[in-house]
């Protein structure tokens, strides 16, 4: 079959009322975060969000939900993340919940391990999104992280954050 055809023969199937392109792109927003995240490509991070994001880590950190430029959030992740010796942010069963034209919001889990010599802080929980198409792209708006359980040493966030400063 020709690629225009296939191309447009994906567009058209449609798996709970969404089209199979858009739950690809969703899903790969939402994986290119994650995984940008964990690898430090911190564009591939950015192509992900929208210019203007809202995160919402209340249910971990406290405090309020901040609305900011990307580059800011992005910075902040950069500027800690690399302190760990690794970490792995595993985001599994999008799934989207409401969808128009323009706009979407979608659902995942999430365990993230975050690793300094022996020690291992391991979170889990639900994720919230919410999307918007820009640029034939769907980026994310806003997340909201619920997180359920942890295990480990939460204090890693500190230590990676001096480690990060010192450019270990």
């Amino acid at each position: 079959m020709p690629l225009k055809f296939m191309t447009t023969l994906t567009a058209a199937l449609l798996v709970g009322g969404v089209a199979l392109a858009d739950q690809a792109e969703i899903s790969r927003s939402i994986t290119d975060i994650a995984a940008g995240a964990d690898r430090h490509d911190w564009d591939r991070v950015r192509g992900a969000f929208s210019e203007t994001v809202t995160t919402d880590y209340t249910s971990l950190w406290g405090g309020e939900p901040v609305t900011q430029p990307a580059d800011e959030l992005i910075a902040g992740w950069s500027g800690f993340l690399p302190g760990f010796d690794s970490t792995h942010h595993m985001v599994t069963n999008h799934t989207i919940t409401a969808m128009t034209d323009d706009s979407a919001t979608a659902e995942a889990d999430f365990t993230a391990t975050h690793r300094i010599d022996d020690g291992l802080w391991t979170l889990g929980g639900r994720y919230s999104y919410e999307l918007k198409q820009a640029n034939d792209r769907w980026v994310v708006t806003s997340m909201t992280m619920t997180a359920l359980w942890e295990t480990g040493d939460r204090g890693l966030v500190g230590v990676a954050g001096e480690r990060a400063a010192k450019g270990n």
